[in-house]
Formats: C-alpha cells, sequence, structure tokens
C-alpha cells in the first residue's frame, strides 16, 4: 500500500476535487529497488509494461529509475522516447497489428518482439538478417489471477504456440531471420511461483533449438497484495529458483544469455491511490447503498475482472463499522464492492481505494458523458498535477459539427 498519510490525501481531496488519481514517486522507486537489489549480480533486466499507467511523467519517474520499456503499441513506443528512454532500451511487443506498425518501431531502433508466424515471414522477407527480433511463443501454461488476463493458456491470442516451434524454425532458417531472444508470458497476478520455473523450463527447451540467442524475456505476472492477507511474489525466491536451471543451460551452451522480465503493476499499482466523494447515502431492504461521484468509467477493473480494491472511509477512520455496498454514478450497473465493511459513511465523506496505481486511469472512459478525472503525482512534501480534469471541451474537442436539415 502506499505510505502517503490519509491527512495529505484529505488535503489533496480537498485542493484538486474528486474523484482524484494519487500517485507516490517513493512507492514505485522503492518497488524497482527492491527488484534490482533481489537480482543483484545477476544479468538481468527489467521492462516497465506501461500499459499499466501510461502518463507521462510516470514513465519520467520510471526511466530515472533506470528500468527499461515494454510496449504494446507504436504511441507507446514515441510515449517512451518522449519521456527520455534510449531506444535500446525499449520493446515493443504488440499483437495483431499491421506490418507498417512493426516497419515503423523498425525505423526507431527499438526491440521487436513477434508472436505471429505470418508477421514473421513477413519480416523475415523485408529484413532478412539485418534487424535482430525476439519470437514469443506461447507456452501452453494456465496462470493469472482471471481467464480475462492470463495469456499463456492454448486458447490464448497471444504468442506462437510451442507445438508449432518446427514451422518458426523452418521460417528463420528459409529467410535467413536474426532471432536474438525468445519470449514468453503467462498471465498477470501469478501465484504460485512454481508457474515460473514451469515456464522457464519450456524457454529452456526452445532456447536449445536457437543456439545464438541472447536474450531469455520471462514477461512478469508478479503478485501484488489486494487484501491483508495476501502477499507479493517473493523476488528474492524467484531469483533462487531460476538460477539453477539458468547457470546450467549456460554452462551447457557455453555463453552468456540476459534474463528480461517486463513488470508493470508490481511496480506501480501500489503507489496509487483513487478518491472519491460519497454523494448519497441509499437504505433499500437489501442493503445500504454508497453512492459515489465515479463509477466503472474511471475504474473499470471491479466490473471486469471481479477484481478487489481495498476502500476506507479516510473521512471518518475511527467510526463505528458498517456493511456497505459502494456504487458509481452511471446510468448502468457499476459496483465497485458489495458487503463492504466500512466505518460510518456520511454524505460529502472522502473514500480512498487502494491499489489504484496499475490497470485504472489507464483503462478509463468518457461513458455517460462523464469527464475523466484529474492525476496527481506526490515526491516527497511535493505534489503537482501531471494531467488534468477533463471538462466538457475534451468531450467535444474531436467532434466535428456539421449542419443538418
Amino acid at each position: 500500500m502506499s505510505d502517503l498519510s490519509e491527512k495529505l490525501w484529505l488535503d489533496l481531496a480537498k485542493e484538486y476535487g474528486t474523484p482524484l488519481y494519487i500517485y507516490d514517486r517513493a512507492k514505485i522507486e522503492e518497488k524497482y529497488h527492491k527488484l534490482t537489489t533481489a537480482f543483484k549480480g545477476k544479468d538481468v533486466r527489467f521492462f516497465y509494461a506501461c500499459k499499466a499507467l501510461g502518463n507521462l511523467n510516470i514513465l519520467k519517474v520510471i526511466n530515472k529509475t533506470g528500468c527499461g520499456l515494454d510496449t504494446v503499441s507504436i504511441n507507446e513506443v514515441k510515449l517512451g522516447l518522449k519521456a527520455g528512454f534510449d531506444p535500446k532500451n525499449i520493446i515493443f511487443t504488440p499483437n495483431c497489428v499491421a506490418f507498417d506498425e512493426i516497419k515503423e518501431a523498425v525505423e526507431i531502433g527499438v526491440h521487436i518482439n513477434i508472436d505471429n508466424i505470418s508477421i514473421l515471414e513477413q519480416f523475415g522477407n523485408y529484413y532478412q538478417d539485418n534487424y535482430p527480433v525476439i519470437v514469443r511463443f506461447n507456452p501452453h501454461i494456465m496462470a493469472g489471477g482471471n481467464y480475462n488476463i492470463s495469456t499463456g493458456h492454448i486458447d490464448s491470442k497471444f504468442g506462437i504456440s510451442i507445438h508449432q516451434l518446427r514451422h518458426v524454425l523452418r521460417v528463420v532458417k528459409t529467410l535467413n531471420i536474426n532471432v536474438e531472444g525468445i519470449h514468453m508470458h503467462t498471465g498477470s497476478e501469478i501465484k504460485d511461483m512454481q508457474v515460473f520455473l514451469q515456464g522457464l523450463e519450456v524457454m529452456l527447451d526452445i532456447a536449445r533449438e536457437f543456439p545464438n540467442i541472447k536474450i531469455l524475456d520471462l514477461g512478469s505476472g508478479f503478485k501484488v497484495p489486494y487484501k491483508d492477507d495476501e502477499k507479493e511474489t517473493d523476488v528474492e525466491k524467484l531469483k533462487e529458483i531460476i538460477s539453477g536451471p539458468i547457470e546450467e543451460f549456460q554452462k551447457e551452451r557455453g555463453s552468456q544469455i540476459e534474463v528480461w522480465f517486463e513488470p508493470g503493476k508490481y511496480l506501480v499499482s501500489e503507489a496509487g491511490t483513487f478518491l472519491v466523494k460519497a454523494n448519497v447515502i441509499k437504505p433499500t431492504p437489501a442493503t445500504v447503498f454508497v453512492g459515489v461521484d465515479s463509477g466503472f468509467n474511471h475504474l473499470i477493473r471491479p466490473m471486469l475482472y471481479g477484481s478487489y480494491h481495498r476502500i476506507e472511509n479516510i473521512s471518518n477512520p475511527k467510526g463505528t463499522e458498517r456493511i456497505y455496498t459502494i456504487v458509481g454514478n452511471l446510468c448502468e450497473t457499476d459496483t465497485f464492492a458489495w458487503d463492504r465493511m466500512l466505518t460510518e459513511v456520511n454524505e460529502g465523506d472522502i473514500l480512498a481505494f487502494y491499489n489504484a496505481g496499475a490497470y485504472c486511469y489507464e483503462m478509463s472512459m468518457n461513458y455517460n458523458a462523464r469527464c475523466k478525472p484529474a492525476e496527481v503525482l506526490v515526491q516527497g512534501e511535493e505534489h503537482a498535477v501531471i494531467r488534468r480534469r477533463e471538462a466538457l471541451e475534451d468531450l467535444l474537442r474531436n467532434t466535428i459539427e456539421i449542419e443538418l436539415d
């Protein structure tokens, strides 16, 4: 959880209004330091999966830590460049994009990660061995906290099936493609440490078919705690688990291999807090609703994934606990939490949603013609708006009004 105080949150809510996203720079830096400390002395690199939270200022914070950047669209690549990332520290891992987008990324000079045989063939025909690529494989491992965020199972659209390895090898050999690495990502919210080991074993078997590769990209999926009884991925233990097989592989081939990880949620989830105001308290025969000044247009994860966010009434932290259902203000079912224990909530109270740094603002929208909230970055004693609150003019910005009969 963020280390910022409830008093500061209340002050920020008063100064900037609600709904409001707040990010703690120190927490982001702390999480990155934890990763680098755990893997100190190992040939390991980290690339932040910026789809988790892509505000330009957050990317600048990430860049200053020394972390690389994992991108999934050409515009994310360009945002990375604007934030100061060297192209050599950016991975481009698109899915189902046109080949023109791949060519644009090559012109920029980033690492290219290909997860489709058709694109691999086009790449080989166009570039031959003139530009190195990473090939993403689907290891057929079911992992992750929800089916929608599991990316390595047999029905997933991501990656080239390991059962198509022979096809990939034929394409690579025939078109003389320079494969610099192989990649996998089984999904987010992986709780079982053995999943990493299982995936690693699959990847090392594949790596033996590519004698010249120098990169083994194991994706991420590091667990972050959402509830008090949950624990995050033990990165020290992860290092111990994967070190042995990798060292044996390196001895076997007589050369070093660089291991890459792509943490997204792990770096920013706990740094983010989402503040909303209780507009109404509505008792019904079944429950007591707390209706807040937001909805799934600002934080969709509970409705999309059934995800859990700890919620506290920071206006009345020592009040009597009662059971509430917290809902939004959309003309749609948009429940944030069912039958949740909160200290007594009164209209006008400020509620804080924890773990709001990853996939929250990033997935926001303008449903019901609602404007997106502001984002604030806290840096020690200082804080500043890093994205202003939208207004009606923003909703109309790209609308072309025409004359109608």
